[in-house]
């Protein structure tokens, strides 16, 4: 029994510590623009923003493509701004990746980490949906289809309603 204790402890312990150093929903956002220096950003002052981190890699990444892709055409002119941040070490594979999976919201490549280095994604893709005053509102781990962008939908209209 006590050897079942000791790794519940030890369970918990590392569970607390894998999240530790990520946002927390309510955390502020900070300046992507400080994050990835020389990277393209849209204005998202006064947006609501969805920050989605991925990988060349990550299979549930290049499925979330074409949702994401619908989110920001429903919601872009009511002020939903998407950024996909690529986190590959390697330049020709996050560029590859880009132009195979051609989208229309903002893609940039987080080559020094920075942005990766703040946010800690615990999986990928992992995403942030971000109010209008830059707060985190709302945090995905993964993604699961239809039923993702139908929680995805239900939060942006909630925000974009505020």
């Amino acid at each position: 029994m006590k050897n079942i204790i000791k790794l519940f402890i030890a369970g918990c312990l590392s569970l607390s510590l894998a999240t530790a150093g990520q946002p927390a929903v309510g955390a502020s956002m900070p300046k992507l623009s400080g994050l990835l220096p020389g990277a393209a950003l849209p204005n998202t002052s006064g947006k609501v923003v969805l920050v989605d981190f991925w990988a060349s890699w990550c299979g549930p990444c290049k499925a979330s493509f074409p949702s994401m892709s619908n989110l920001q055409q429903k919601y872009g002119a009511k002020g939903l701004v998407i950024i996909g941040i690529g986190v590959d070490e390697d330049a020709a594979k996050y560029q590859a990746f880009a132009a195979k999976n051609k989208v229309n919201f903002t893609l940039v490549h987080d080559a020094q980490h920075k942005a990766a280095g703040f946010f800690n994604p615990p999986t990928m893709p992992s995403s942030y949906l971000v109010d209008r005053t830059g707060k985190i509102r709302y945090i995905h781990q993964g993604f699961k289809g239809a039923k993702t962008e139908a929680e995805y939908s239900k939060e942006i209209e909630e925000l974009l309603g505020k």
